[in-house]
């Protein structure tokens, strides 16, 4: 039997497949997650968004070399894919030599997007940046550090 034949009883449940999988990364399920974004990725090969989905939870694990080369992936085959670059600008957002490099993605973004929705999550992630990136004066990984006694 062949592959295509094989899964074309599943096909029209692709983007369930999708979208339960981006719920199971928020749900901290990765095994799930995995799964769900191997399902529609065998279901369409050619199709990019399970790798965004695995960018996403890559990115959500704060992996965040991983979510880069994920998301940079998908932009080679579809350079204009504002899922994939919202999520880029969001990665290097957070990379310490990156921070203004991301900061560009998310405005160049907002100003060219059409769907309201995509402004507002660049708009929303470039404040974050802004305040809890570039202007804190701690980073999270200091605070995990053992306090020196004086």
């Amino acid at each position: 039997m062949d592959k295509q034949k094989k899964h074309t009883e599943y096909n029209n449940d692709y983007f369930l497949f999708l979208e339960a999988g981006f719920v199971a990364v928020n749900r901290l399920d990765e095994d799930s997650a995995l799964k769900l974004f191997m399902a529609a990725q065998i279901l369409r090969p050619d199709n990019v968004f399970p790798k965004i989905g695995y960018g996403y939870m890559h990115m959500c694990k704060l992996e965040l070399k991983q979510a880069e080369e994920m998301f940079s992936s998908v932009l080679k085959v579809e350079p204009n894919n504002e899922l994939a670059l919202s999520f880029l600008g969001i990665t290097k957002g957070f990379m310490p030599n990156k921070v203004s490099e991301g900061e560009k993605i998310l405005e160049s973004l907002e100003k060219v997007t059409k769907d309201e929705d995509m402004k507002k999550l660049a708009h929303m992630s470039k404040d974050f940046i802004d305040t809890h990136i570039k202007k804190s004066s701690t980073s999270p990984m200091d605070l995990a550090k053992p306090k020196k006694k004086k």
